[in-house]
């Protein structure tokens, strides 16, 4: 059987790498199973990207999305108004480009974020409103195609990998 990889935001298995300092550890049934079998590849893509620990919370900016910013449209912007879109532009090419090197079929990443928003992110105005929308690096792997599921959907993210398990190639020879 084929065993893919899954790349998993490192605040969910309980790095401290978030903007504040913190983490965000998720306990479930499917994510230990997925640790048991030695398939989490674990990644901060805004530390990738050259962010540091604490760092100033960041929005996209109203009216734009995680896809425009990977196109370089738009900015991701600090409440102070400084442009970070860079360092969310290159955490989104680190992370896809490990994800290639890795074999990534799915993603689990942090519901909202900036980067790893999967359906929603906040509004840019940090009022904490959300709106529909992906972050930068959930935008990128979408658009390569591995689907982005977030900490509350790892019911449907195990029902997507066995389909796409059961789905795996078979050598089907047979002799006329």
């Amino acid at each position: 059987m084929n065993r893919n990889k899954v790349l998993v935001s490192a605040c969910l298995l309980g790095e401290r790498v978030r903007y504040d300092g913190s983490s965000r550890p998720v306990s479930h049934p499917v994510l230990e199973q997925w640790k048991k079998e030695e398939r989490l590849v674990s990644v901060c893509p805004e530390m990738l990207g050259g962010l540091l620990v604490p760092r100033l919370a960041a929005e996209i900016q109203p009216d734009f999305d995680g896809q425009d910013i990977f196109h370089e449209a738009g900015k991701v912007v600090t409440r102070q108004g400084h442009n970070v879109s860079q360092y969310f532009v290159r955490g989104a090419r680190k992370t896809l480009e490990l994800s290639k090197q890795a074999d990534i079929a799915i993603a689990i990443l942090k519901a909202n974020s900036p980067s790893c928003g999967n359906e929603q992110i906040y509004s840019g105005e940090f009022s904490k409103a959300l709106r529909n929308g992906q972050g930068v690096t959930a935008a990128a792997l979408t658009e390569a195609g591995i689907k982005v599921f977030n900490e509350h959907q790892l019911d449907q993210a195990q029902a997507y990998l066995s389909t796409l398990e059961q789905k795996a190639p078979v050598n089907n020879m047979s002799c006329e």
